[in-house]
């Protein structure tokens, strides 16, 4: 009997031991399969969302393109909640376009942007397109601020949910699956859609968006282990004719083709199919990213009862939101690959901070930016490893094989009239860090530019500068020494104005935003009139000698139509020779401040204060250096300074101090109306005494509406002056220079 007894014992505990066994494999492993598909992949947000509501628990996670992106934001800890917040707050636009913002760019960055409309690489004399429109460093900066919570993690399989995505290698055609490595760098390479932005290096294999390949990984994510597969899919339907309206559309239809048959399978190998609404829209609709989530829940919900029986939702499972960790980052090293033409004290430079610095992720996306702006590198990426006393920043930079580029602006204001700018860039001519550039402006006036500069960084650096300019006016200041207008009995006098300037100088910058120089200058004014009679028909032509100090600082995030910041800039240039032999030179100096701060107030309105002022030390020089002003939107050329209300050149003396402020509201995107006001003594020797802070002798006031172009800002103005019985109506179109 205790043998029988013993017996059923063994089977009584054996049979509830495989009942447990049984038990616990009632629940199977859920699989989530994510498409690419651009702006519609917002659906998945939506389909979540649902999946979340309903207790299903993901287990493994795998996506192609936007849908790795999600996938891998949810498998790193963020709930559904927390994704739509990350995608509505996220700017697309600057994200495609690679914004980099102005206030994070040196000085010859923010120049480069605010000169040309568009530039094109030049080979071996041959002019080719961009290899694409972004190489992907907003969105490389903004994946890795994300995923700061996992970016000690290099095994995908031991994210908080296994994650895996699919890039393409395209050297091959061939899908690489990435489970392994720098998060970040592998979602970047994920999502490279061609053309848009640029392949990106990884394990010596040259990666693009993986749609092109397989848009839909049900059978990787099966391999991990998923029992039951739900598969979301976006990508689009084949369309015709009618529908293939614009360029991205016909790069999704191209890819498409090669995909719909394995799509047709992969399809078919899921257990719930998710096929959300989004047709209507394209892969750019980022504007629409809430009826896009809206879409994707409904699509989730239509199929919310099979869902629920498929799945054995957990009772009671809800995902926590992730709790995100402070931005601070202690740099212990920084080390940099080797790089033939530039060296480490350049890269620390434009990084703008040094090993064992405490930083934040701002400070890495700012460093960042400075050195994608110089355009010296066709590819930057950073990992963030840990060490035993804090971080160290691996910087992999890949030069840019283009060193000469073909760039174009246009501009057209009053002074200068009408011009073409064409500009010819050339890098790594001489030394590690140089480059030349010439710019020529073409139309009613020749005007170039040449300036060529070796960077270093934080150290100092070196540059020579030759710019020619020239304009012809009728103004009512004659530029003569001895002379008026009203003396030689006219109103106006026409003038041929030539301004030709060498610069030899060194300079340094201090946190991106403080630029000192100081240098030698030589400079030729020529102008001359046929209005007078022949022996005074010379006005000016002279030579001048000078040594100049300079200090800058530019933190506004646009210089036509800023929303914050500030600037100053203070310049002084003491001429010590002439070539005058006429009359005997005494030495004399220049000295010209510029102040100007913005801020905002509502939602899209600004108020912008400035105060400027000059002044001139010394007998030297006649009137030809005195502070002429007048008119808007041209590039301030020596002392010839835009005032509202006058024409061009219209009030002169050789001291002067003005503020002004503008009230600019954009009432469209891109849509500015503004006014402003503006006011000034000018006067000879106006420092010498108090009236420069009495009541002011000149006024003046516009009204105008700007639109933010490709070229540049185009602006018309109505300005007037209470002093006078006439308005201007002033024009100015395009990047000024």
């Amino acid at each position: 009997m205790k043998n029988i007894a013993a017996i059923f014992l063994f089977i009584f505990v054996l049979t509830q031991n495989t009942f447990s066994q049984d038990t616990i494999k009632t629940r199977p492993k859920i699989g989530l399969v994510l498409s690419g598909g651009g702006a519609k992949g917002f659906a998945h947000i939506g389909v979540i969302k649902v999946l979340e509501n309903a207790g299903v628990k993901i287990d493994y996670i795998g996506g192609t393109s936007v849908g790795s992106v999600i996938g891998a934001l949810y498998a790193s800890g963020y709930n559904a909640t927390q994704l739509d917040s990350i995608f509505r707050d996220t700017d697309f636009n600057n994200l495609i376009t690679d914004y980099i913002p102005r206030s994070s760019k040196n000085f010859y960055a923010k120049r480069n942007d605010e000169l040309y409309a568009f530039s094109l690489p030049v080979n071996n004399f041959k002019v080719g397109i961009p290899m694409s429109l972004s190489k992907g460093m907003y969105n490389y900066n903004l994946l890795n601020r994300l995923f700061k919570n996992v970016r000690d993690v290099h095994d995908f399989n031991k994210l908080p949910i296994p994650f895996l995505c699919i890039a393409t290698d395209i050297e091959t055609g061939q899908q690489i699956v990435l489970d392994k490595g720098y998060l970040a760098k592998a979602l970047l390479a994920s999502s490279a859609f061609p053309s848009i932005f640029s392949p990106v290096e990884l394990d010596g294999k040259l990666l693009v968006d993986g749609g092109v390949s397989n848009n839909f990984p049900v059978d990787e994510i099966r391999k991990l282990g998923a029992d039951i597969i739900i598969g979301v899919d976006v990508q689009d339907e084949i369309k015709d004719r009618n529908s293939l309206n614009d360029a991205t559309k016909i790069l999704v239809q191209i890819n498409n083709l090669q995909m719909i048959e394995k799509m047709k399978s992969n399809k078919a190998a899921t257990d719930i199919y998710i096929k959300p609404e989004v047709n209507q829209y394209g892969i750019i609709s980022f504007d629409a990213i809430g009826d896009i989530i809206n879409r994707g829940e409904k699509a989730a919900n239509d199929q919310i009862d099979k869902i629920k029986k498929l799945t054995y939702p957990i009772e009671n499972y809800k995902k926590e939101k992730l709790i995100v960790g402070n931005d601070s980052l202690h740099i212990k090293y920084i080390n940099i690959n080797f790089l033939p033409n530039y060296t480490r004290s350049y890269v620390l430079g434009k990084l703008g901070f040094n090993a064992n610095s405490k930083i934040v992720y701002d400070d890495l996306r700012a460093g960042t930016d400075n050195l994608s702006a110089t355009q010296n590198f066709k590819s930057i990426t950073y990992t963030i490893d840990k060490n035993e006393n804090g971080n160290d920043l691996n910087i992999n930079l890949v030069e840019s094989p283009q060193t000469t580029l073909l760039k174009f602006g246009l501009h057209y204001d009053g002074l200068f009239k009408s011009a073409l700018l064409v500009n010819l860039t050339q890098k790594k001519i001489i030394s590690k860090n140089d480059v030349a550039f010439i710019d020529v402006g073409l139309g009613d006036n020749f005007r170039y530019n040449f300036e060529y500069y070796i960077d270093n960084g934080f150290h100092w650096s070196f540059g020579i500068k030759s710019k020619y300019s020239a304009f012809s006016k009728n103004v009512s200041t004659s530029f003569l020494s001895n002379f008026t207008n009203s003396q030689l009995g006219i109103n106006t006098l026409n003038i041929d104005y030539i301004d030709f300037t060498n610069q030899a100088y060194v300079q340094t910058v201090s946190f991106q935003k403080f630029l000192l120089g100081i240098g030698v200058e030589n400079k030729n004014l020529k102008i001359t009139s046929e209005t007078i009679s022949n022996a005074n028909s010379m006005l000016e032509n002279n030579n001048y000698w000078s040594v100049f100090e300079s200090l800058k600082f530019d933190s506004f995030d646009n210089k036509y139509f800023p929303k914050k910041g500030g600037s100053f800039a203070i310049n002084i240039n003491t001429y010590l020779s002439s070539s005058n032999f006429e009359t005997q030179f005494e030495p004399f100096s220049i000295a010209k401040s510029e102040f100007s701060v913005v801020k905002s107030f509502f939602k899209k309105a600004t108020i912008e204060f400035q105060v400027d002022a000059g002044l001139k030390f010394g007998k030297g020089s006649g009137s030809v250096f005195d502070f002429a002003l007048g008119g808007f939107g041209f590039n301030p050329i020596n002392n010839i300074k835009s005032f509202y209300g006058y024409d061009f050149l219209s009030i002169t003396g050789n001291s002067y101090f003005k503020t002004a402020f503008t009230l600019d509201y954009e009432f469209y995107k891109k849509n500015h109306l503004n006014f402003s006001g503006n006011f000034a003594q000018v006067s000879n020797e106006l420092f010498q005494t108090t009236d420069w802070i009495s009541k002011p002798n000149y006024s003046g006031y516009a009204l105008g509406y700007g639109l933010e172009t490709i070229v540049g800002p185009a602006e018309i103005k109505y300005t007037w002056s209470p002093e006078l019985n006439k308005g201007y109506t002033l024009i100015s179109i395009g990047f000024s220079f």
